[in-house]
């Protein structure tokens, strides 16, 4: 009777070291995963991009570029968020719209900018798109709506050109999930709030845009991506009650307006 007890309390000690041995290897390291999915990314984002200044006007204008930069920047800076490794395009184009890319890349259409009020309006959006880009949200909507084994392919130079522009359709006039966009909106608040930017701000854009939308459909993408507005309006109010924020303009309404006129002048 003793030795099926030892055997047995033998084999379940090996198993354990083996298993605590195991569980001390770093197996992303060996198969080089997490280095494999950000090639994916960057090669998807170059890709996407591509496709996209191909059709599009790109502004490099630095009298447009220099604020929307220091907007960024200061939410970056006060979030602790590396600014160098985000790319912003700003796209001359009337649609109220902005995208982020995957591996950094963000798309901000000069329709949007004019159709916001004031800075803590853009910031918002700004905001919101830096969420996603923080939470990994591009590739995961990627990944579930298009396939790794197509994205792969993609990078690979063997993809379909229909495929590829479909994959960028997904990314510019497709919405993500609920759950995404919750977190997005609550994460872009708390970024709002960290960098002295009013979340309410955000908030009433967001609503006004759904207010918008039955009018004028065609025109306001960022809402039709984001469906659900006046729900997440409230849920945006509700996370941000009763915390207060010192508001630190980055713009004085002289630079706003100049903004604005600057780039109906592109």
């Amino acid at each position: 009777m003793l030795k099926p007890i030892l055997q047995f309390g033998a084999i379940a000690a090996l198993f354990f070291l083996v298993w605590f041995g195991l569980d001390r290897i770093d197996w992303m390291t060996i198969f080089q995963v997490e280095k494999t999915t950000k090639n994916i990314e960057e090669k998807l984002g170059d890709l996407y991009w591509d496709i996209l200044k191909k059709v599009n006007d790109e502004i490099t204008d630095k009298d447009v570029v220099a604020p929307i930069d220091s907007l960024l920047t200061r939410i970056c800076e006060r979030n602790d968020i590396d600014r160098e490794k985000i790319k912003l395009h700003l796209v001359d184009k009337d649609e109220v719209n902005a995208f982020a890319l995957p591996d950094y890349h963000m798309v901000v259409y000069t329709g949007l900018i004019e159709d916001c009020e004031n800075e803590a309006e853009l910031c918002g959006i700004i905001a919101h798109e830096l969420a996603h880009l923080e939470k990994g949200h591009i590739m995961q909507k990627l990944v579930k709506e298009v396939g790794l084994a197509v994205l792969i392919s993609m990078t690979s130079g063997n993809g379909n050109p229909e495929i590829i522009k479909q994959a960028v359709k997904v990314l510019t006039s497709s919405a993500y999930d609920r759950k995404l966009e919750t977190e997005a909106d609550l994460t872009g608040a708390e970024y709002l709030i960290n960098a002295g930017i009013d979340p309410e701000a955000f908030a009433a854009f967001m609503f006004r845009m759904s207010e918008q939308e039955k009018s004028l459909p065609d025109q306001l993408y960022w809402v039709s991506t984001h469906p659900g507005s006046e729900e997440r309006t409230q849920a945006i109010l509700d996370y941000i009650e009763d915390r207060e924020v010192k508001v630190e303009m980055i713009l004085d309404s002289t630079q706003w307006m100049t903004l604005k006129e600057n780039i109906s002048k592109n």
